[in-house]
């Protein structure tokens, strides 16, 4: 069953349009207000039920996992939930893409850059990883409003890079968030449903991304199955329990080895290693540490480690387990590669520069030899930011 409407453009205070005529729910929840009537006064049709029309907006793996999703619905003609769907990405310095544009073009799905979004009927809007905010107007123009996909347990981690951010605090739990977006602020809107799963232990923000990228998938698609009944059950956010989520800068990757803990230092590398490796000053050269493990109470009780004088930064080869140990606030970690002009193990490390060193220098005393803060530039913008899913 189809009812006819007038697609809604401007904004009216929330509780009642032109002539006492309520304002639809899903706007009501949003704190949103809307006029019937387009620019163009056309009247749209409206459905009560599937098959949605959808237009998706995403860049990144965790939203190629959704929209992987919405695609594969829209291919199930037995249960007929997606009727339309089309894509909308934003543009990249690379030849082949964002993930969600490879994906959309190799599903032969139809796909614009923003911001251009194309001008067909959609009956809700889908946002993952999107990274831009949507105007009043655009929001306007789907009858059920813009739904997205946040990877995380709202209002904990509001922002662009909620993964990297879960990792780097050490939460124990975390989640995904279906909501519902609001005109021009990232993740403020009404819950529609959350659901909650413990943080792997050791776990790298890619690997929780892939986990929480597949739960948001599953969560959406139930969402579209009951999508009038879930938005008039939404709930807003609870006022307490706000963090937020910034982009993560180069900065960000450079080690402060009096200030940061062991612990602090792994769950660095594990949120944004993969992305931005970590860094730190050898020797007057920027040197990049690929591999860090925790390292092992039987290396640290190792003879030969007693009674050196050592200072954070510090340096010393532990050749039965052939990885570097560095000197940290409080502790030790590991090191099992770096790159200074190329990629080394800790043994060619060892054996290309600091064994070397020692020989040159016999008199050199262990304060000399050691990593130092890298001290970035603040007056230039450094480098890419990590977005993550990580992104919003």
């Amino acid at each position: 069953m189809r009812v006819l409407v007038r697609r809604c453009w401007g904004s009216r205070p929330v509780g009642g349009g032109p002539s006492g005529r309520p304002i639809p729910q899903w706007r009501a929840l949003a704190g949103l207000g809307g006029s019937p009537g387009g620019e163009d006064g056309r009247a749209v049709r409206v459905r009560e039920k599937p098959p949605w029309r959808v237009l998706f907006f995403g860049t990144d793996h965790f939203a190629r996992e959704t929209l992987r999703a919405l695609h594969a619905a829209r291919e199930n003609k037995e249960e007929e939930l997606i009727e339309k769907l089309e894509v909308v990405t934003v543009p990249s310095p690379s030849p082949k893409g964002l993930p969600v544009k490879q994906y959309a073009v190799q599903s032969q799905l139809p796909v614009y850059e923003w911001p251009d979004v194309g001008s067909g009927e959609y009956d809700v809007g889908v946002v993952a990883s999107f990274g831009r905010l949507l105007s009043e107007a655009l929001i306007f123009k789907f009858p059920y409003g813009v739904l997205n996909v946040h990877p995380s347990c709202l209002p904990r981690w509001r922002g662009p890079a909620p993964v990297i951010h879960t990792v780097l605090h050490g939460d124990t739990v975390t989640g995904v968030t279906i909501m519902q977006i609001r005109p021009n602020r990232f993740d403020v809107g009404p819950i529609l449903k959350q659901e909650t799963v413990p943080v792997p232990p050791k776990s790298t923000a890619k690997e929780l991304e892939a986990v929480l990228s597949r739960l948001g998938a599953d969560m959406l698609i139930s969402v579209l199955k009951n999508l009038p009944e879930s938005l008039s059950n939404g709930r807003q956010q609870p006022a307490e329990g706000v963090t937020h989520a910034p982009k993560i800068s180069a900065g960000t990757s450079c080690i402060k080895w009096e200030e940061q803990t062991s612990e602090q230092i792994i769950r660095l590398h594990r949120a944004i290693g993969t992305i931005i490796p970590l860094q730190t000053l050898w020797m007057d050269n920027t040197i990049k540490l690929l591999d860090l493990v925790e390292v092992n109470s039987s290396v640290l009780t190792d003879p030969k480690l007693r009674g050196q004088p050592v200072f954070p930064g510090s340096v010393i080869y532990h050749k039965k387990s052939q990885i570097l140990l560095v000197c940290c606030k409080d502790g030790w970690i590991g090191v099992r590669s770096v790159m200074l002009k190329k990629t080394l193990t800790a043994p060619d490390f060892y054996n290309g520069y600091l064994h070397p060193w020692y020989q040159n220098d016999s008199q050199a005393q262990p304060s000399q030899c050691r990593f130092q803060t890298l001290r970035l530039p603040t007056k230039k913008k450094q480098g890419k930011k990590c977005n993550s899913a990580l992104s919003s």
